[in-house]
């Protein structure tokens, strides 16, 4: 590769999803609706939680998080695709994409942490109901949330900075339709040794120690579960994990599908399909999810569209 004006790159090219000019308005308009359910769904849970003072509990708390955090993985990434489909153009700048990849590394970790934070909340609630709400008093809650907003955003500001350092070759083509961290370390001319150690380090401290976390904390709450007595009180224990459980499944599931894609496979293909999974699927589903399966969001949003057309 030639290494003339490494230090001087102005823009990366970005691969894109296809250049067919025939599928590119199929594209916008598919990502462009994702994008849109996706940001309205997860601001009509933030304002569903906000103003039903049933909702004000932890379980809540962390999810009108979560629904924050997923608007902004979507508006961190889509908008770029957006404007790329629509101008036939698949330059980024190199600040752009250091932004990019700082804010969309950020928020997918704070997802991973509040996921983490909010499987210890569902276990204190099913294997320790007579303490819950001392225990998940309202200090710890927002301690956690800061926790988890701290952790994520200097540890991927910790990454950016590293790879200011590293020297990119002109014209260098990054093999992914956003600027992902491990596809811009691959795409460096200089030696990236450091920034591995690190992003592993990092991807060991936040994200699978959150996981053995998560599973520590369900085999937890399904053997006490299965040791309730009555039919009912196991029915209602699951059905209040359903939910984060599917979005668990989902979350990790891309995450885990992107890892292999990019480890054991040489095309670039499926390692798409898992990011835009993440990216764009799992922020779009998780409203429907918390809502369309618990009840007590359905009836605090029958009760806020009611509110809404009345005052109309």
């Amino acid at each position: 590769m030639d290494t003339e004006n490494q230090t001087g790159v102005s823009e990366f090219l970005l691969s894109g999803f296809s250049e067919d000019p025939e599928l590119q308005p199929l594209l916008f308009v598919l990502f462009l609706s994702m994008y849109l359910v996706s940001v309205l769904g997860n601001l009509l849970i933030i304002l569903t939680v906000t103003s039903d003072s049933r909702l004000h509990t932890p379980m809540y708390y962390f999810l009108s998080h979560l629904s924050f955090s997923d608007i902004c993985v979507n508006s961190s990434v889509v908008p770029k695709v957006l404007v790329n489909i629509q101008t036939a153009s698949r330059a980024i700048t190199y600040a752009g994409c250091i932004t990019q990849m700082f804010f969309s590394s950020a928020f997918v970790c704070l997802e991973n942490l509040l996921l983490s934070v909010m499987a210890y909340d569902r276990f204190v609630a099913i294997c320790h109901p007579l303490h819950y709400t001392i225990m998940m008093n309202k200090h710890l809650c927002g301690l956690l949330v800061l926790v988890s907003w701290i952790a994520s955003v200097l540890v991927c500001l910790l990454h950016s900075l590293m790879v200011l350092r590293l020297s990119f070759c002109t014209h260098t083509e990054i093999a992914h339709f956003f600027c992902e961290l491990t596809e811009v370390l691959k795409s460096a001319c200089s030696d990236a040794l450091s920034n591995y150690v690190t992003l592993y380090s990092a991807v060991g401290l936040l994200a699978v120690v959150p996981l053995f976390g998560i599973v520590f904390s369900y085999s937890k709450i399904i053997s006490s579960t299965l040791k309730m007595s009555s039919v009912e009180g196991r029915y209602k224990a699951f059905s209040t994990c359903g939910s984060h459980l599917t979005v668990i499944s989902l979350f990790y599931g891309a995450g885990l599908g992107v890892y292999l894609s990019s480890a054991f496979s040489s095309s670039s293909s499926m390692e798409t399909v898992a990011s835009v999974i993440y990216s764009m699927v799992i922020p779009m589903l998780n409203p429907f999810i918390y809502s369309l399966r618990n009840r007590d969001m359905k009836r605090a949003l029958r009760k806020l569209f009611s509110r809404f057309f009345f005052s109309l």
